[in-house]
């Protein structure tokens, strides 16, 4: 849960037998963070960032509310899982020493790493390790070398086929909960061929987790893009309805599409504004609107709000907090299918 805590004060006695009254400091989760990517139309980083004056926010389509505070995301705490999908090797033929590479330059000693590899199976070779593992290029290896392998002598997968909706799934709940900003990527062609899980059950989830999901995945040829890909689409929507994005690179651009990737993590902007004054239990939607930016690619990762405690808010000693601070909940509900 992505939240910062407004701290209340009130003084309390503790008994006669004190000579002077006693502060208490009660803190009430109050004030949310929700990381939001933004990119101009051509899906590049902006610059100059934006002034955290132009962003607006609403819930379930409620007034307008000026966000309380943005910050650009930086060196927050990041649990990254790295999924290689067998379906792309041709990406794959040099990333134990992309990945190595980036890990290094890129991640800082508060992040964290986890790898998996979906081919015969779901392999694991990090778990949720320090981002500066030394001995990450080897995990890497230990996940391709084997499907090489396989290509070169033809022999068959004889693990329990796995498919990539489920196996994302499977990711978002080992990360569920992990305390820092939780991002997985995906180096895929984006076709599942037999979940038991749809993809909209996968990105729903990664929502509700507060997940972020970014793609890689291979640049279509001239040939390939005369037929329609019609099933890499919810590949799409997993991504960007989770607040990420699909980067479509050829194995030359890896490193650059790697760099990429995480300079859009740190550069997310983290829109703070209170919990709204009349939140209801249950999914909402969220509208960011930046002033004068109709042309701008946003998309938020959801996060999860604890409702104000029943019993705190009938407490005489509780400070309330003051609506017109806080935005109002609107009365449009998501429709499920």
């Amino acid at each position: 849960m992505a939240l910062l805590c407004c701290l209340r004060l009130f003084a309390q006695e503790r008994g006669a037998d004190h000579a002077e009254q006693i502060i208490t400091l009660h803190a009430y989760a109050d004030l949310v963070q929700m990381p939001a990517l933004v990119l101009d139309h051509s899906r590049k980083t902006i610059d100059p960032r934006i002034d955290e004056r132009r962003f607006s926010i609403r819930v379930d389509s409620g007034p307008w509310f000026k966000v309380t505070h943005v910050r650009a995301e930086g060196d927050d705490p990041i649990s990254l899982s790295i999924l290689l999908d067998r379906s792309a090797l041709e990406l794959l033929p040099n990333i134990a020493t992309q990945i190595a590479n980036f890990a290094t330059t890129q991640l800082t000693s508060r992040d964290h790493i986890s790898l998996y590899g979906l081919g015969c199976g779901l392999d694991r070779s990090l778990d949720n390790a320090a981002g500066k593992d030394a001995a990450i290029m080897a995990r890497v290896d230990a996940l391709v070398i084997p499907w090489l392998n396989r290509i070169d002598k033809e022999s068959p997968c004889t693990a329990t086929p796995v498919y990539l909706w489920d196996v994302l799934g499977f990711i978002a709940k080992q990360m569920e909960g992990l305390p820092a900003r939780r991002v997985i990527l995906v180096i895929s062609d984006g076709r599942d061929k037999g979940s038991a899980h749809t993809w909209n059950q996968v990105r729903e989830y990664a929502q509700i987790a507060g997940i972020a999901v970014f793609g890689i995945t291979m640049l279509p040829t001239r040939t390939s893009v005369v037929v329609a890909r019609t099933d890499a689409y919810p590949f799409l929507s997993i991504c960007e309805l989770s607040g990420g994005i699909l980067m479509p690179t050829t194995p030359q651009f890896m490193d650059k599409t790697l760099q990429r990737f995480i300079k859009m993590v740190r550069e997310r902007y983290i829109l703070e504004f209170p919990r709204p004054s009349n939140a209801t239990k249950g999914e909402h939607a969220l509208d960011i609107k930046i002033a004068g930016g109709d042309n701008y690619f946003i998309r938020s990762t959801g996060v999860s709000v604890r409702l104000p405690d029943e019993l705190i808010l009938k407490d005489p000693t509780t400070v309330p907090s003051d609506p017109s601070r806080a935005p109002e909940q609107g009365k449009r509900r998501i429709l499920r299918p």
